[in-house]
């Protein structure tokens, strides 16, 4: 079944920040961009009216760089996630716990140049209950204190999304969804979100880190039963009948016309790629037809493939 769709303007261009604080994606040939580049890449995205810039503490040096291009009076909102704490597991103590918390905020509020944060989400969805709560009570202090306005969650299954979407000061929620990715209708989080209206989500991975737009020569993951020669014909099968540019640019009408997703995610490393992603979001979106015909083509993809962080571990 398609996700009803209304005539409400279709997602928006999030600026994504992890390639510009450090080299990351699949088909990303042109490594990270200098300090003056990614500089001129911020501000030009704010002056064509990007509202929403998504970073992480994780993302290398992207919040310093954010923090030196956007200073003081910025005209965008910044969603950053606490740092992974990939340290800290179920024995660690609370007052520990509430440390690691407080000084992932503090140092996040310094490289972006602010005394408060407008969106932080979690960067690992377990946080959410770790320690009885020790994680997600602290921000919830920080957060009555004024040191961020609001919070949320990035999640990488239906499963963590459900769990995030049933706690009510969660406003914020980000994952992944592609043309491939069948996992948010058959599980029931469309219809979670439909009972949220208060929570905003971004969606990442519309190009799964942009190999549904590369060419032959990118360097896919080794998945059974994934052809990439065939999902590339697919792609291009189905830009030509739905008379669009290329296939980011199909993958991309795609995600934006899903009336539940209010911000697609897309990051670049140069200030053409920047450009194209401009134009790409001002062209319309897929209408219902278009999304059955998607659908239909395109395979329900494993969740081996949906999911990077699995793929060096894909057989």
């Amino acid at each position: 079944m398609i996700a009803p769709m209304n005539p409400r303007k279709s997602a928006e261009l999030v600026l994504g920040t992890a390639q510009l604080g450090m080299p990351y994606g699949a088909a990303n040939t042109l490594g990270q961009p200098s300090a003056e580049d990614a500089t001129m890449i911020l501000r030009a995205a704010v002056t064509a009216g990007v509202r929403w810039i998504d970073t992480a503490a994780a993302y290398g040096s992207a919040e310093q760089r954010i923090g030196v291009a956007l200073p003081g009076g910025r005209r965008a909102h910044i969603a950053t996630k606490l740092a992974p704490l990939d340290d800290l597991d179920e024995t660690a103590s609370v007052g520990a716990i509430r440390r690691a918390v407080d000084d992932s905020v503090r140092r996040s509020c310094a490289r972006l140049g602010t005394d408060r944060l407008d969106v932080l989400l979690l960067h690992r969805a377990r946080h959410l209950t770790l320690a009885d709560g020790a994680v997600w009570n602290k921000l919830k202090e920080l957060r009555d204190e004024g040191v961020l306005y609001d919070l949320g969650v990035s999640v990488y299954t239906p499963e963590e999304a459900l769990t995030a979407l049933a706690c009510a000061d969660v406003r914020h929620l980000q994952l992944p969804f592609n043309a491939l990715d069948w996992r948010w209708r058959a599980s029931g989080v469309i219809q979670a979100l439909g009972r949220r209206p208060d929570v905003t989500v971004h969606a990442r991975s519309a190009l799964l880190q942009g190999l549904l737009a590369a060419g032959e020569d990118a360097q896919w993951p080794t998945i059974e039963g994934v052809d990439p020669e065939q999902l590339r014909a697919n792609l291009w099968h189905l830009t030509r009948d739905l008379g669009r540019d290329s296939p980011a640019d199909l993958c991309l009408a795609y995600v934006r016309a899903h009336d539940w997703i209010d911000g697609v995610v897309v990051g670049m490393e140069s200030l053409a790629q920047l450009a194209l992603n401009l134009a790409l979001f001002k062209r319309p979106a897929l209408t219902a037809d278009e999304i059955a015909k998607v659908d239909d083509v395109l395979p329900r993809a494993a969740e081996d493939l949906l999911n990077p962080a699995r793929w060096a571990n894909a057989a």
